[in-house]
């Protein structure tokens, strides 16, 4: 049996436009969406959670589907590493708002749909009053708290949830929050310990991964929109882009899930960084805490010809993109690697961002190494602060 939206049939009224007719024609013709299906999806208001990786191919075919509403949060401006993978943005739009590039672009690609945008966090304060005007939300995001925040939302509203996620070559999509269907809680309680998941930041994620995810995410939202085909409530797809394969999980609604479940006792929407175990917004900050240095002081000490041993614990593949000139040791193997290390110097660690580093440095301090500090920041400050000729990624 299809899966459909009980209530989204296209009022008797509604027509297309001439230029709608021949804009949709190839959806026309096929008697799986017909006049009907085009004016149920022009009817449709879909609310898109992120406008990046997985946002851009949403955004972008679904509106050139004629889904007549989209809504996009987001926060963020346009960064040059987002270019590799997030293809609603250009070059020129590096700097900018991302929902004012998005916005830009979509309409250009079909100026027929309305787009809200909302350039706000997505919080426990706002959610549902921005999640009620709409019949599908969509979930691109790339956090825990955001998407056990956008799983609980739907939940009490009602909604379905498009959810996908990326990591490196590997993806998956599924639908939550369906009547009878299992949610984002049933598949996982409890979140993972903070850093135990690296994000595509730190990891790296394949730039057309979100493409292939994304799209996926956008066809089952047009078939929840239709009442077409068998979507993805109840089965988790699970794609490895190195070995081309796709999987399939079954997944079932939890009976005993807080807020699924028969006995429900989550109510109403919680402190999600929090329950994730996360500092909150601002803290970047590692999850433990260690001595510092900060970038300029470390360069001052360095021109003074003081001996400080620079250590590098990042991955190999990472130092074919910069150096600091340091020794090199990757986190995973600081603990067999500690006897190369000279307890008696002063040590510097560092690695991209300083949270790799700042781990090192616990570990160490643990096993005896008291003249050891973090390079604040990691080489990205190091470029922002020292050196600007260093290659931030």
């Amino acid at each position: 049996m299809p899966t459909k939206l009980n209530d989204r049939a296209a009022t008797p009224e509604m027509k297309l436009s001439k230029d709608e007719v021949l804009r949709y024609s190839r959806h026309l013709i096929m008697p799986e969406v017909g006049m009907e299906g085009q004016l149920k999806l022009k009817k449709a208001r879909v609310l898109l959670i992120g406008a990046g990786g997985l946002g851009a191919p949403l955004g972008l075919y679904l509106a050139a589907a004629g889904v007549g509403r989209l809504g996009l949060v987001d926060f963020d401006v346009v960064d040059f590493t987002n270019l590799q993978r997030q293809v609603t943005f250009g070059s020129s739009d590096v700097g900018r708002p991302k929902l004012a590039a998005a916005r830009q672009r979509l309409s250009d690609l079909n100026p027929e749909i309305l787009i809200d945008t909302y350039a706000t966090k997505l919080t426990s304060d706002n959610a549902l009053e921005l999640f009620h005007g709409y019949h599908v939300i969509v979930d691109g995001t790339d956090n825990f708290p955001t998407r056990y925040l956008v799983n609980d939302a739907c939940i009490l509203l009602g909604k379905p949830n498009v959810y996908g996620s990326i990591f490196r070559f590997e993806g998956q999509a599924t639908v939550f929050g369906y009547p009878g269907g299992p949610c984002y809680r049933c598949l996982y309680p409890e979140p993972p310990p903070p850093g135990l998941v690296p994000s595509c930041a730190e990891g790296g994620v394949l730039g057309v991964l979100p493409g292939i995810i994304g799209s996926i995410q956008a066809l089952e939202t047009i078939k929840l929109i239709l009442g077409r085909g068998d979507s993805l409530v109840g089965r988790l797809l699970l794609f490895d882009a190195l070995a081309m394969r796709f999987r399939e999980m079954k997944l079932r609604r939890n009976p005993e899930c807080p807020v699924c479940g028969d006995h429900r006792t989550i109510t109403q929407l919680i402190d999600y960084e929090e329950f994730c175990g996360i500092r909150g917004e601002e803290s970047p900050a590692p999850s433990v805490t260690v001595p510092e240095i900060e970038p300029r002081a470390l360069k001052a000490r360095l021109d003074r010809g003081d001996d400080v041993f620079i250590l590098d614990v990042r991955e190999p593949h990472e130092l074919q993109i910069c150096s600091l000139n340091g020794y090199l040791i990757p986190l995973g193997e600081i603990p067999r690697r500690a006897n190369e290390l000279d307890s008696a110097r002063e040590i510097v660690v560092h690695c991209r961002s300083g949270k790799r580093s700042a781990e090192a440095v616990d570990f160490l301090r643990k096993a005896g190494f008291r003249k050891i500090w973090n390079l604040k920041g990691g080489i990205l400050a190091w470029s922002d602060q020292v050196d600007p000729s260093v290659p931030k990624y």
